[in-house]
């Protein structure tokens, strides 16, 4: 009953040196070197996906995982770009659709619009070191940037766009973290299992100077890929004794 569990805690100890990427050993192979069966295989690698030391990629096979710390303070630009390049990695954003529409009720409320007012409505995927690693839904108003569309075609940092063409500058106002069961086709996106949870970032930016709401967004973030670290960075009042 315990074989899987020794087998993996072997594992563990030699892809400890290897680099991120590098292929793991199939169920097969792990079977035969091992002389289990594929049922003690498959969860040897299982555990090591639970340990988030190995991230499985439908119709690829199993790789070394690595995950990067995705810092969220008030004393950091809300950008994922510039979150995911202080960790050291690379990252990348990929538009799937820019369109125009009408805010829904629950967007029009954070953004302090009226449901229907026009706003961008970006759908986006991120990608770290060349892992897509987010899915993620953004609304901007439209008198905010009136031509974001255009703009993402050239830059694809939101953050960068609104600072050169809206004149503002974004801070993260409000910020909520969770770790979710994403729905079909987030799941489908991401490339991942059902039973994998994700993590659900939504958050809110204003302009540092006017207050102004600028943008809402919900990112759907793979656990195996990032770490997600909140820092308060609020003086503490000195006890007077």
């Amino acid at each position: 009953m315990t074989r899987y569990l020794e087998i993996a805690d072997r594992l563990a100890g030699e892809l400890a040196g290897c680099a991120p990427g590098t292929r793991v050993a199939s169920e097969p192979e792990l079977a035969s070197r091992f002389g289990v069966g594929r049922a003690a295989a498959r969860s040897a690698l299982q555990e090591l996906e639970r340990r988030l030391l190995v991230r499985r990629v439908q119709g690829a096979g199993t790789f070394v995982n690595s995950r990067i710390d995705y810092v969220i303070s008030r004393s950091r630009p809300p950008s994922w770009h510039a979150t995911v390049e202080a960790s050291g990695a690379t990252p990348r954003a990929m538009v799937k659709a820019v369109d125009r529409a009408g805010l829904p009720e629950t967007e029009a409320a954070r953004l302090e619009r009226e449901p229907g007012s026009l706003a961008h409505h970006v759908v986006r995927e991120f990608y770290i070191d060349e892992l897509l690693a987010t899915w993620t839904e953004e609304w901007i108003p439209v008198d905010v940037v009136p031509d974001l569309d255009m703009a993402l075609q050239v830059v694809d940092s939101i953050d960068v766009v609104l600072r050169q063409m809206g004149r503002v500058r974004p801070v993260r106002a409000w910020y909520r973290v969770s770790l979710e069961m994403p729905p079909a086709h987030v799941l489908r996106e991401l490339g991942i299992e059902a039973s994998c949870p994700v993590y659900l970032g939504e958050s809110l930016s204003r302009d540092a100077g006017s207050g102004r709401v600028l943008m809402c967004s919900a990112a759907w973030t793979r656990a195996d890929a990032v770490r997600v670290i909140v820092e308060l960075t609020e003086t503490i009042p000195e006890v007077v004794q």
